[in-house]
Parts: structure tokens; sequence; C-alpha cells
């Protein structure tokens, strides 16, 4: 009896204990489990892990050479489940079909956003443990900040420590990322540990996150339970999924959103100041420690992208976009990725002294339903490869922007993210916006079509008890994590031409991209630099996509250029036949001479600006009338 053990056996329909002995062969154990669960001896697979690694092979060692001991878990497929392990193991699947929720801002993206979204797949491998379960590709940032001490050390305190140099007390002992005292009285309070330092938290104990693991919510009916039909005629406790209660986020995946300089939200806000619309954009940039809170992650912001759009003062409505499979390429070349998203959210107070109304508040809402379920929608496309998660993805680094009115009635830029509960929600659309309570969501209901699991979140009633409600209606609070966005005081420069070309899809100010503005373009451009006047991402998206004459497949080099600051590789570029073809293109548009588009002259623009249209002062940015050269609000002359 001594050698007498239990296995546990995890299968879809559910865990099985199977007695055994030590000296049990794995031929004969591999039989009484088929006995045990119903199978033929060749109908199914066993494995030590449950990524489907160390499979246990009919063969006649025993269960104590293999290892195998009392209460070790072991997991079971049938043949032909490999499609279904995710199901299996009660995780969200990792590329369910998302449609966009119909919301003021409804999209119609194109197949290829969604392709380049997906990057938990890649035959780079790295463990997870020593056990060697999921192995993925993470972000280049992930890499770095997983080989990264990450403890906070303190200096020896002359009052309260009593030791020598060398010594350590309670007193002056590193802290942990993860310490909540230590991030409560920074300055501001940080409410959000990084994740980073909540993975630190999850693997630092004594079994070094042995059994650490991030699970994906599922909110669908799990697939494969054959004890009764099918919803909804049938349910039962194996496939349903788990009522979800709401909490409050404890971490967030991105702890800062810094714009290298201030010229780039100018010019994304300049749509607003000219019609009056709002207008929406993508943030390309990259991912960045930021060590002002332990092994956090910045998201620093170097262009934006404007796609196609429908836009009114108090609507978006997204386009397909032909070219997005083009700047995806682009700004993989120049080291950038698509970080986030930003909107604006800006009504007009007083157009003589350019304030804006204050709307977004704790009176109101920060966020409504609708952009939160938009964001979990892009949160879900742009999902954050893991390797501590079965799906080889949790989360998302993916941000949203929003550009509207702050107390003192000036523009203010306030970010966020939504939890990994709201995604789920959104994921398998269970999240409805209310029609007349924006900043209320509402849990849909179950249907003969769709079977939704309960949703709840916790409140206090007017005795300060804790109560739970159902989230019908919810507040969206529950569903936002506020990030804070920064302007550095030293500008960076990923793109450093100092004159402005175009932004695409803005045809309904007058501003197209051609070749008669990249003429203007040029003759505008006093650097005697050619790397400082191609390094402009508007420049380079339409020397790629225009239709006259698109250098897809000869702009690597000058990319490489503007990637590296390589002035060598851009002289190189310009000697080229295409960019010879160019510059006879902008002569013959512009109606001059290829001579005077040589780059370095003294000499001004030879296509003065459109008098005849409204212009915003670079100093106080007061949009003044047409036909005036000093500004009616600060007296300042038209730069």
């Amino acid at each position: 009896m001594a050698d007498t053990i239990i296995i546990r056996v995890q299968s879809p329909d559910g865990m099985k204990k199977v007695p055994s002995t030590k000296r049990e062969t794995a031929a004969g154990f591999i039989k009484q489990v088929a006995k045990e669960f119903g199978f033929n001896s060749n109908g199914f697979s066993i494995y030590l892990n449950r990524n489907k690694t160390g499979e246990i092979i009919s063969q006649s060692k025993t269960l104590s050479i293999l290892k195998i001991k009392h209460g070790d878990m072991l997991y079971l497929y049938p043949s032909g489940s490999a499609g279904t392990s995710a199901e299996v193991m009660d995780t969200a699947t990792a590329h369910s079909s998302t449609s966009l929720p119909s919301t003021s801002f409804s999209t119609s993206l194109s197949s290829s956003s969604s392709a380049s979204s997906s990057s938990s797949s890649s035959s780079s491998m790295m463990p997870r443990s020593s056990s060697g379960t999921t192995q993925v590709q993470e972000d280049d940032i992930d890499q770095y900040l997983a080989k990264q001490d990450g403890k906070i050390y303190r200096n020896r305190d002359a009052q309260l420590c009593r030791h020598g140099a060398l010594g350590k007390c309670v007193h002056c002992v590193p802290l942990e990322p993860f310490d909540e005292d230590y991030l409560n009285h920074l300055d501001p309070p940080v409410k959000h540990m990084s994740f980073h330092a909540y993975i630190r938290k999850l693997t630092g104990g004594a079994d070094k996150g042995k059994f650490a693991a991030l699970e994906n919510i599922s909110c669908k009916i799990k697939s494969g339970c054959e004890g009764h039909p099918p919803w909804p005629e049938g349910i039962c406790t194996k496939c349903q999924p788990s009522a979800i209660t709401l909490n409050r986020q404890r971490y967030r995946h991105v702890d800062n959103i810094m714009f290298e300089h201030h010229t780039i939200a100018d010019r994304f806000l300049d749509f607003w100041r000219k019609t009056g619309n709002q207008r929406m954009g993508y943030l390309y940039g990259r991912y960045t420690e930021h060590k002002d809170i332990p092994l956090g992650i910045r998201a620093e912001v170097a262009a934006i992208y404007e796609p196609p759009q429908n836009a009114t003062q108090n609507s978006l409505e997204l386009l397909e976009d032909p070219r997005a499979a083009a700047v995806e390429e682009i700004a993989a070349k120049l080291g950038l990725c698509k970080v986030g998203w930003i909107f604006t959210d800006l009504i007009s107070e007083d157009t003589r002294i350019g304030t804006v109304r204050y709307s977004r508040n704790q009176d109101s809402y920060y966020l409504s339903a609708e952009e939160c379920i938009t964001a979990g929608y892009f949160q879900n496309l742009h999902s954050n490869p893991c390797r501590l998660s079965r799906d080889g993805h949790f989360g998302s680094k993916f941000v949203t922007v929003v550009a509207t009115g702050g107390p003192d009635n000036q523009v203010h830029f306030e970010s966020y993210q939504v939890s990994n509960q709201c995604m789920a929600l959104v994921r398998d659309e269970c999240l409805l916006p209310c029609r007349d309570a924006p900043e209320l969501g509402y849990a849909k209901e179950s249907s003969p079509e769709q079977y939704v699991p309960d949703v709840f979140f916790k409140d206090k009633d007017k005795f300060g008890n804790d109560v739970t409600f159902l989230a019908r209606p919810l507040p969206v609070e529950y569903l936002i994590i506020d990030i804070t966005t920064t302007f550095p005081k030293d500008p960076q420069f990923t793109f450093s031409s100092t004159q402005r070309f175009p932004i695409e899809n803005r045809d309904v100010l007058g501003e197209t991209q051609d070749f008669h503005s990249l003429a203007t373009y040029l003759s505008q451009c006093s650097s005697s630099s050619f790397l400082n006047i191609v390094s402009d991402f508007h420049l380079l998206l339409f020397l790629v996509t225009n239709e006259v004459m698109p250098l897809r497949d000869s702009i690597g080099l000058i990319l490489d250029a503007v990637k590296t600051s390589n002035e060598d590789l851009a002289q190189t570029w310009k000697k080229s036949e295409q960019w010879a073809t160019i510059e006879q293109l902008c002569s013959t548009v512009g109606g001059q001479p290829p001579s005077s588009l040589e780059y370095g002259a003294a000499g001004g623009p030879s296509v003065p600006p459109s008098s005849s249209a409204m212009w915003s002062c670079l100093h106080c940015t007061f949009m003044n009338q047409p036909g005036t050269e000093l500004c009616e609000m600060c007296s300042l002359p038209r730069g």
C-alpha cells in the first residue's frame, strides 16, 4: 500500500483521479486512463505539461523512472483536439473574430491592420520557466525589463540606521518594484503598478513563479461539450463561462505617454482649429523604459497618421483605408509601431481668447462607453505577447489619447487604457453603450443566439456597506485605467525636417498631397542637409503611396537613412534615378526648372502661402482672418 499513488488527469471533460503504483509501467497506466475515461488506447495522448510537451509514450518504464509522483497533474488531449486546446483550458481564443461595435467611432478596417496587430506567434523562442511551458517572442522592451533587477535601492538613513556602511536594515534594504507604500508616496502618487512589477509579484515567491499563469477571460461557451444539446437548448457547468465581477485593475501595461515635441500635437489640432470638426489619428512611435516608475514602460510618439474619416462636430466615422498596409510597412522599416490612437473632443467656449469647454470631469465622464468599447476593440487587435499566458498573449500596450478641454479651459491631453476585463467583454460582444447616458455601459442579456455570463460590480450603499450590483447599467469607471501624458523639456526628433509637408486625407481643408505640394515643400527647404529635407513621416508616406510614381520598392535606402540619421545614405539615394524622376516631375508641375530645386539655397518659398485662407498664429494659436499679417489676439507678426 505504500507504493499506491493518485495521479490527477485533466481532460476536456473534466479532471479524474487515477489510482496507480510507483512500479506501474507507462503502458499499463495509459490503459488504466483509457478505461477510466472510456477512450480507446490510441484515441488520446497524455502530456506532462499543459502546452502538449513531455508526452508519455506507451513503454516499459515505470512511473517512478518518469518522475511522476503522487498528486501530479497530467493533461489528456483526445486525438484531433489541437485546435480546441485553448478553449479546453478555459482561456480566451487567441484570434477570435471581432467586429467593431456599432458606435460613433464605427470603422471599416482592412484585414491588413488585423494581421499586423498579431505578434504573439514567432520562431524565436523564449522559455517561461525551467519547466519550459509557453514559448513566445515578446516585445523588445519586455525582454529588456525581464532582465532588469527592478528593485528600489535606498540610501542609508542617518537617523534610523544603526549599522555600518556595508550593513542593511528594514530602513534601507531595497524594496520590491510592487511595493504599494513606495508607489503611494511618490509625487504624484502612482495608483497602478507597472505590468512587469505585477509579474515580479506573481513570480517572486518561494516557487519562483513555477505555478504563475496569466489567464485570459472568456465569455463564450466552451465548444465540444457532448452531454447535452447546444445552446440555447442546453448548457452545463463544464461549458458555461463563469460570471464576471468587475474589479479596478491594479496594474497597467503602459505607464506614460510622451510626445517627442509639441509640433506633433499642434499639427493634429490644426484640423479642429480650421474646421471645428473632430479628428482621429493613429499614434506611431516606440516603447521605451519609463524610469520614474519601477519597471515602467513609456510609449514615445514620433508621428500621427490620420486615416480616411468622416468628421462632424459631434462624431467620427472611420472609413476603409487602402494605404493601411503601406503605413505599417513604412513604420516598421523606420523602427516604429502603432502604439495607440488619438481623437479630439473639443468645443470652443470663447473664440476671442481661444478657450475650450471643460466637459470631461468627475461630474460627467472621462471616457464614454462608446469610446471604451472602441478602445477595447483596438486593444484586442494589438494584443501584448506574454510568456506567462497559455495563449501567448495577455492584455495590450495600445493606448487611447483624448485631446479635450481642461480645468483651465485650455487644450489638455488625457490618456487611458481599458482593463483586460473590458477587452474580454468587447471581444466576445457582451458590452453595449447606453443611448442617453454616455458614462454608462450595459452588459447584454443572454439570447437564443448568444449566451452572456452575468457581470457584476461592487459599490457602497448609503450606509457605507459593500453591495454587489448587476452591470445593467455599468459605470465605465470600473473599466478605465488612466495614464500620464507628457511633453519633454528637451524635444526629441525622429523626423528632423523643419518644414511641414501636407498631412494625408485633409482634402477638405484644401491641403492635398501631390507633386505641386512636393515642389512647394522642396523650394521652401533652406537646409543644406538632404536627410533633414526628406525626414518627414508624411512626405515619406506620399513617396510610397502616390499614384504617379510610387517608390515602394526603392524607398528602403532612404528609410534606413532616416532611421539611423545617416546623411551618407541619404546622399546616395539622392543620386538615384528614382529621385531624379521625382525632381523632374516637381519641376514640371511646379512650373520651375530643376535647377531651382537645389537644396541649401537661401531663397524663400517660390510659391507664396495662400492669402485667402484663415491662418493660425504660431504664438497663441488664435485663428485669424485671411489677408492680415498681424495676429488679432497677441499682435505678433505672422510667422
